[in-house]
């Protein structure tokens, strides 16, 4: 158990000082936390609704900030290269995130071109059932992400690495609520880039 909290420990500073410098990226994802969590509520009373909440606000807003805000090339608080830690990235990096969203994006235009996905469901009578159906598929790709994942992670390390990773995925909006909650206040001041003095090698 000891070993598995350190690496939880590890893969959570890892993440938060190699992907997190801005401080627009910070505040997204402290929103996006904030939603999770409440979809984390819905869920137990419409997984549906849960899921259109988390992919369609909490993942676009989270992912929002990596794509367009966090600098990427030279890392110059840890001294390493972008390359390098897209290479080490234990979760899903900037390339396995493009096909995750690209899948996500997908989900809605399949099912409007298929209302039945080519006859294995109930075709959708109306745009509230179109709706629960685009739910129903985001949340079986959001579980489809995590397992596949932990898969790859078990055949390129250890399945104690991928069970851990999903553990932290889960656990992430409860921590980047905490960890996050002062970057929108530090963006009003018009810091865009957090100096990560407790992350800075020397």
């Amino acid at each position: 158990m000891k070993a598995l909290l350190q690496e939880l420990s590890t893969q959570r500073w890892d993440d938060h000082r190699f992907y997190h410098h801005s401080r627009i990226n910070q505040t997204l994802h402290f929103v996006s936390a904030l939603c999770f969590i409440a979809a984390y509520l819905l869920v137990l009373v419409d997984p549906a609704s849960a899921a259109l909440l988390a992919w369609g606000v909490s993942m676009t807003t989270r992912q929002a900030g990596h794509f367009f805000f966090e600098p990427r090339g030279y890392d110059h608080v840890n001294e390493v290269t972008d390359e390098y830690k897209e290479a080490v990235k234990v979760g899903y990096n900037i390339r396995r995130k493009v096909v995750l969203m690209s899948a996500w994006a997908a989900v809605p235009a399949l099912l409007w071109a298929s209302p039945s996905l080519f006859g294995t469901i109930e075709p959708a009578n109306g745009f509230g059932e179109y709706l629960h159906d685009v739910g129903i598929a985001w949340f079986a790709l959001g579980v489809g992400g995590v397992l596949l994942r932990v898969l790859q992670l078990w055949i390129e390390r250890d399945l104690a690495t991928g069970l851990v990773w999903a553990l932290k995925i889960l656990t992430d909006p409860f921590h980047d609520a905490l960890l996050y909650r002062g970057a929108p206040l530090a963006l009003l001041r018009g810091e865009l880039i957090d100096p990560m003095p407790h992350a800075r090698r020397h």
